[in-house]
């Protein structure tokens, strides 16, 4: 894999990997962005959840669990002193449906964080990882 970052102004920067579609970057003004886009690191959380969140629904389907929405939260602290990294990150799945069994959406879990989601492997090296379960009835509030 590989991938090409350019300066667009003053912070902002676009990438592409080789899927061939940019992505912008911006930084803060504070620090000579104007605030125009995700940060890098924002983007290391949204990919996480992206990743494990595509298995997720890959495994539940292939089990034919009747969900009808899945939401996925990723909090990570940050470290006070530079490089400020992680500390640790928490996922938090909602999967929402109407007759949905925990152990499916546990095994799901378990599945993408053991064994498919390469970001969750690539991270956890950096920071430990918890992940959290809320199964939401259809139509509950």
């Amino acid at each position: 894999m590989n991938a090409e970052v350019r300066l667009v102004h003053e912070m902002s920067f676009v990438g592409k990997a080789g899927s061939g579609h940019w992505v912008a970057m911006d930084a803060a003004e504070t620090v000579g962005g104007a605030n125009g886009a995700s940060r890098p690191l924002e983007l290391l959380l949204i990919g996480l959840g992206g990743c494990t969140g595509m298995d997720v629904v890959s495994i539940l389907r292939k089990k034919r669990v009747p969900f009808t929405e899945l939401w996925i939260e990723v909090e990570a602290p940050q470290a006070l002193d530079y490089p400020m990294v992680f500390t640790d990150i928490t996922i938090t799945y909602h999967v929402v449906g109407y007759g949905v069994k925990e152990t499916d959406v546990v095994r799901a879990v378990e599945l993408s964080q053991e064994k498919y989601c390469s970001v969750s492997a690539m991270l956890r090296k950096a920071a430990p990882i918890v992940t959290k379960i809320q199964i939401h009835e259809e139509g509950e509030e």
